[in-house]
Parts: C-alpha cells; sequence; structure tokens
C-alpha cells in the first residue's frame, strides 16, 4: 500500500505542477481561437498522456513496488506495460499533455515551455537517472536500455 500511496503523492505533486500549474500559471486557460482539427488533436494528445501517465504510475507501483521518487525508489526494474514501448512513457506522457494544451489553447508560450521542460528532462535523466539506474539494476538495464528508445516509442512491445 505504501507504493501506491507514495505514487499517488508523486503523481499529484510532480506531474501536476509541471503539467497542470505550470501551464495554469502561463496562460490562465485561456487561449486563441483554433482550427477543431487542432483542438481535436490538443485533446487527444492530452487524453492519451493522461492515460500513459496513470498507468506509469500504477505500473511502479504494483510491478516495481516503489515509486517514481528518488528517495522511494522501485526495488525491480519496471519493464511491463508501457515501458515495453519506451524507456521514459511518464516524461513522454507529461510532455504529450504540455503539447496537447499548446494545442488546445493555440498558445505559442506553451510550446515553448513544452520544449524547455522536454530539454530539463532529457538532461535530467541522461546525466542523473540512467546513470543511477545502471548502478542499481546492472546487466539487466543495460540490456533493457539497448532494446528500448528513451524518447521514441517502439511500435511493437519489446519482449526482453
Amino acid at each position: 500500500m505504501r507504493p501506491v500511496l507514495g505514487s499517488l503523492v508523486f503523481l499529484v505533486v510532480v506531474p501536476g505542477t509541471m503539467a497542470g500549474l505550470i501551464p495554469w500559471w502561463l496562460t490562465g486557460w485561456d487561449g486563441q481561437p483554433v482550427p477543431f482539427a487542432q483542438r481535436g488533436s490538443g485533446g487527444l494528445l492530452i487524453v492519451t498522456g493522461l492515460a500513459v501517465l496513470l498507468e506509469a504510475f500504477a505500473r511502479f507501483a504494483l510491478e516495481g513496488r516503489g515509486t517514481p521518487a528518488p528517495v522511494a525508489p522501485t526495488e525491480r526494474l519496471v519493464v511491463g506495460g508501457m515501458y515495453r514501448h519506451v524507456r521514459n512513457p511518464m516524461y513522454v506522457a507529461v510532455l504529450a499533455v504540455i503539447l496537447g494544451q499548446a494545442l488546445l489553447l493555440g498558445s505559442a508560450r506553451l510550446a515553448w515551455y513544452a520544449l524547455g521542460f522536454w530539454a530539463l528532462t532529457a538532461s535530467f535523466v541522461r546525466f542523473y537517472e540512467e546513470p543511477v539506474l545502471g548502478r542499481r539494476y546492472g546487466a539487466q538495464y543495460d540490456r533493457y536500455r539497448d532494446n528500448v528508445r528513451g524518447w521514441w516509442p517502439r511500435l511493437r512491445p519489446w519482449r526482453g
């Protein structure tokens, strides 16, 4: 139960801030008139991103028996679900939500924020997360990293 509660708190605080509070602060949810197709695409990105985010968080708690928070990491390397398609589904999902908001609201400011979010996140993953995971899970993580891309999902799931 502890991993579930810890993941839930982390979900509300971190992605909630990055994909909710900051975009609201940048836009006040006020948007420009945009074509229906653009609104639809934005809405689809938001819904898909939220679904992926929730699945990834649940998988951390149930499969990994831990949380995404560095202070309470998983006991096991999480490689199921969306993690069979991409190594960073949580970050990709948050990015999709932000980009969806940018499309929905017609906001260049949110598009620039999405780019900055990705740059910061990619740097964090490269220089902190990957070395930590490599030390923690060794050859298991190396094999996973060699077969599953970090940012662009595989069409067919990895079956390692």
